[in-house]
């Protein structure tokens, strides 16, 4: 399999904030990531708990290659809040997530985004 068919580059806008790339990793939890990248661009709206900077999603998948430990600038897919995660450090979520990929920057620049941002997940 090819690198542009098993990692797929994105990018994280946030509103008169930020970008960020990452990229989905299709072998991390191939269905979830398949589903994702279907819904692309995918736009919400931040929230903040913990360790985490998350928005809600369209998709809805259940457990995949499911993790309790993550570090940070890993992405993450919540199927209990339909929503993908950024981990800002490493942590232990409050349920199961699904690995998804990682971010291509220091996940530091996320501690400014904060709660009620408009986030869009992009592919390019």
């Amino acid at each position: 399999m090819s690198n542009g068919i098993s990692r797929i580059k994105v990018k994280f806008i946030v509103e008169d904030l930020l970008e960020a790339e990452g990229e989905l990793v299709r072998f991390l939890a191939p269905r979830t990531v398949e589903a994702l990248v279907r819904a692309m661009p995918i736009h919400g709206v931040t929230a903040t708990m913990k360790d985490m900077v998350y928005f809600s999603t369209p998709v809805r998948m259940g457990s995949e290659k499911p993790r309790l430990q993550v570090d940070g600038g890993m992405l993450t897919y919540w199927p209990m809040a339909s929503s993908i995660c950024i981990f800002l450090e490493r942590s232990q979520p409050y349920s199961p997530m699904n690995i998804i990929g990682n971010l291509g920057v220091d996940p530091s620049v996320f501690r400014e985004v904060g709660t009620g941002r408009r986030i869009r997940m992009v592919r390019y």
